[in-house]
């Protein structure tokens, strides 16, 4: 199937699910469902770099951090604009902020895109364990930035006050079935991007760095150029995911933004989906983000992360090809 088809049918996808979720009426449904779909971008985002380069990246809590504590610079900066700026340019500028949250999507998918290709470029020379520890490094240093930068809100947090609806031409939603359908987009976008990707020379390009990385670079394959596009991408992407949140949640702090669930689901959906193939994280991410949301209303949230880690062993014992590649293997048997 063309990229163009496809991303025609998961537009169509996208505004049929967002259809079932407006005749189902049901409020908690958009809160559960936008978790899952923030899920499903973050363990795409994720796969890019893990899966099809094979460069496990601990880091993915600090790139959505970043795009969730961007939402909130640029959401004080609009609160500070009578006091830093003369009247006549306040008042232009009154006329831009506040910024959309599909603006500060962007701004935050920027923000991590320019940190993800620092990243990259001082790691990647690093490999295996030891590019792991210095992702797990960037994102300790970007919560102790964060907590000490009083201006976001420090470690005291900050709040993002909404309101109860907006209006889309004609049409007025709940502040929630907006971020639904901006999260609903969003995995659209990330779902089609991983698709491109897995099917073009770039993805050739980086299943070679999976495979045989030495080889590759004997073969005159740019590998270091390809490792910085994958971090680039992976974090845009993972920024992306966090901008909405602090809109979502209301209050951020960095405990909640730097949540270890975020680098825990990241890694493991994909894993349990299966990382060579752009359907194993959405599949992955549905599968996981949805028990856990069933966890949350039936148990407790506290056992979230016991239930990754159980599928995790699990998958890992039984099917280390993930969930797709088990259904592969069982279709190429006679």
């Amino acid at each position: 199937m063309r990229s163009s088809i496809f991303f025609a049918v998961a537009v169509l996808a996208g505004l049929v699910l967002f259809g079932a979720s407006v005749y189902a009426g049901s409020e908690y449904f958009y809160f559960a469902g936008y978790v899952v779909l923030q899920y499903v971008v973050l363990a795409t985002a994720w796969n890019i770099l893990g899966g099809y380069c094979g460069y496990v990246n601990f880091g993915s809590a600090a790139f959505f951090a970043l795009g969730a504590y961007t939402s909130v610079a640029l959401h004080k900066f609009d609160g500070s604009i009578d006091k830093w700026f003369p009247e006549s340019i306040a008042a232009a500028l009154h006329v831009v902020f506040p910024l959309p949250i599909p603006i500060l999507v962007l701004f935050g998918g920027l923000v991590s895109a320019v940190v993800g290709f620092g990243m990259g470029y001082l790691t990647l020379r690093l490999r295996g364990a030891f590019f792991a520890i210095a992702t797990l490094a960037l994102a300790v240093v970007l919560q102790t930035l964060i907590i000490n930068w009083d201006y976001v809100g420090g470690s005291r947090g900050a709040y993002v006050i909404r309101p109860g609806e907006i209006s889309l031409g004609a049409f007025k939603l709940a502040y929630i079935q907006y971020l639904f359908l901006i999260m609903l987009a969003l995995s659209v976008v990330a779902i089609c991007m991983a698709r491109t990707i897995e099917r073009s020379r770039l993805g050739y390009g980086f299943a070679t760095i999976r495979d045989d990385e030495l080889a590759a670079e004997a073969s005159g394959v740019p590998t270091l150029r390809l490792k910085l596009m994958a971090t680039t991408l992976s974090g845009m992407l993972m920024g992306m995911a966090g901008a909405p949140f602090p809109y979502y949640i209301g209050y951020l702090q960095p405990s909640s933004a730097f949540g270890l669930e975020y680098a825990v689901n990241s890694i493991a959906m994909p894993m349990i989906g299966g990382t060579t193939s752009w359907i194993g994280p959405l599949v992955g991410a549905i599968l996981l983000g949805t028990l856990q949301q069933v966890a949350t209303v039936t148990i407790s949230s506290a056992v979230n992360l016991l239930l990754v880690g159980v599928l995790l062993v699990a998958f890992v014992i039984i099917a280390p090809k993930g969930i797709v590649g088990l259904v592969q293997d069982w279709k190429a048997k006679p």
